[in-house]
């Protein structure tokens, strides 16, 4: 649930996020995500992760916070108005060049994004919530890496998200598909499995190739 916003910092001083509007923003201390943000920040980078759960991630063994009830209070669409302040923020520092990762709840605020003015790339991996409807109104770069085995966004629906791009010749995007792996692959994965480590990697690559494409 993951999700990034990077800029580029040549020129530019980092801006201390931690003032916005009471919003926490921080960078989520769970080892594989820490290195992934760390990953993009050594290409050049500025990264924020914002804490769109506010201390409360979904706990899947938490009886009395199933999933739907959880989401009352944490839904993409009220972390898509939280990311807002954070990019407002970022471009008063005179930066006007934004990209934005997400990774299953996270792809639903990216695709939100980018329907709008407030970003300028973005990229999604294994997402859940997204539908075609979203992807036929994105207005900047997007980029779709999708698990062959996912439950959430099968190859199925990853195919109708390739078709409405291709259906917007003015915007560049793509959607790819990793085989043999599932649903958040690029995050959860052990780091002693080869295949697992590779095929994350791939992922994290073409999205930090994305973000060079298009934040520079």
């Amino acid at each position: 649930m993951l999700d990034l916003l990077v800029v580029r910092t040549k020129g530019y001083e980092a801006p201390n996020l931690s003032l916005l509007n009471g919003l926490i923003c921080k960078l989520v201390v769970y080892y594989l995500k820490r290195k992934l943000a760390d990953k993009v920040a050594a290409a050049g980078y500025y990264v924020v992760v914002p804490d769109y759960f506010h201390g409360e991630p979904y706990n899947p063994e938490n009886s009395e916070r199933p999933l739907q009830v959880w989401l009352k209070d944490h839904g993409p669409e009220k972390g898509y108005e939280e990311t807002k302040p954070v990019i407002e923020s970022l471009k008063q520092k005179g930066i006007s060049k934004i990209g934005a990762a997400g990774f299953c709840w996270g792809a639903k605020v990216v695709v939100r994004l980018a329907q709008g003015d407030y970003i300028q790339a973005g990229v999604f991996l294994h997402p859940s919530f997204v539908t075609v409807d979203d992807i036929k109104g994105v207005k900047v770069p997007l980029a779709v890496l999708g698990a062959e085995n996912d439950h959430l966004s099968p190859p199925t629906l990853l195919t109708q998200f390739g078709e409405a791009l291709n259906a917007k010749p003015e915007v560049e995007g793509f959607v790819k598909i990793f085989p043999g792996v599932a649903h958040g692959w690029a995050v959860r994965y052990n780091p002693e499995d080869a295949a697992a480590l590779n095929s994350a990697e791939e992922a994290h690559l073409e999205m930090l190739a994305w973000f060079l494409k298009h934040i520079k």
